[in-house]
């Protein structure tokens, strides 16, 4: 089978390549040229440059393929609502059409939970989106929805994913930052870590992503993808804790409080059209200090999916590979 991850440079798309590998698969990689290669080090794979929002630089990396996994996107809680929409909503226009042009049997479209919001437990994918979304998560919203009618005028098959808050090997964007500030005492939990969070190891993730790539049942369906666990921020991070051998740091602020200081930093980067990332935002107080919990059952319906990968040994995983990289 020859497959095209998009995005593979990255985070999820990286331990997407790796397990591709592992099955035998052929596979081709899109990466910007100014794309960071070092997780694709010393893989098998063909190398294509070119940019999603670039339609012609799109095709020769998709000649022949059976399976596009379209991992690629601008995942962020800040920045212009227009970069968003190019990247999220027009680059996977691009990277569809291209598909059906190159006759690609299945497409996999890496979402979100995000546009489902905050402040709810046990969401399905039934359920709508919020309202007053950041730009990333409008426009992953966006950008599956369009596939779905795309799909009725189309034989390529299209299934999405959902996933829920990725850690795990690879993880720059959270969870080695996250450790950072664990290690040097700058943390606290928002309102003392009670709301619910919605974890997912990555190699769990990739298990599912594998699986509906895979499945006749998947077709035409989207699936919220945690490890299903009902499980608190303070829980997380205590075993977090525990695994790099410190005492949690007993810090907690009030939601409230937190939420006027992420307004504070988020709207003086808007004013002064500031490029560094602001060091808090409304959607990170959000995830930390609401409930933003989903449920998996729909996947357990399908393909009687359980995770493989418990938590416990998920963060040892995660704390290993973080120790190496240091």
């Amino acid at each position: 089978m020859k497959a095209l991850v998009t995005g593979a440079n990255g985070f999820i798309g990286s331990n997407v390549v790796k397990r591709l590998l592992d099955e035998g698969a052929e596979v081709n990689v899109l990466v910007r040229r100014s794309s960071d290669l070092k997780f694709l080090e010393n893989l098998n794979v063909a190398c294509f440059y070119g940019d999603i929002t670039d339609y012609a630089t799109i095709e020769p990396a998709v000649k022949g393929v059976e399976k596009v996994f379209h991992v690629a996107g601008l995942a962020a809680d800040w920045g212009p609502y227009e970069r968003f929409e190019k990247i999220n909503f027009k680059g996977t226009i691009n990277v569809a059409k291209v598909a059906v042009a190159a006759q690609v049997k299945r497409f996999v479209q890496i979402s979100t939970v995000a546009f489902h919001g905050f402040g709810k437990t046990n969401v399905t994918e039934d359920d709508p989106p919020a309202n007053n979304l950041i730009p990333y998560a409008e426009t992953k919203w966006m950008a599956e929805q369009w596939l779905w009618e795309y799909a009725k005028v189309v034989k390529m098959e299209i299934t999405a994913v959902r996933p829920g808050n990725v850690f795990g090997i690879n993880d720059r964007t959270f969870i080695s930052k996250y450790i950072d500030a664990m290690l040097a005492g700058k943390f606290a939990e928002v309102n003392h870590g009670r709301s619910k969070t919605c974890p997912v190891y990555i190699e769990n993730l990739v298990d599912i992503i594998m699986l509906v790539s895979k499945e006749k049942k998947a077709v035409g369906n989207a699936y919220l993808a945690t490890d299903g666990l009902d499980i608190t921020w303070h829980e997380f991070n205590s075993l977090l804790a525990e695994k790099l051998n410190i005492k949690l740091k007993n810090s907690s602020v009030p939601y409230g409080l937190a939420m006027a200081a992420a307004k504070i930093y988020y709207g003086a980067h808007t004013l002064l059209n500031l490029k560094s990332e602001p060091f808090l935002t409304p959607y990170r107080i959000n995830n930390g200090g609401l409930d933003y919990h989903f449920s998996i059952l729909k996947l357990k319906n399908h393909f009687n999916y359980t995770p493989k990968v418990d938590i416990s040994e998920a963060l040892s995983r995660t704390v290993n590979w973080y120790r190496q990289t240091k």
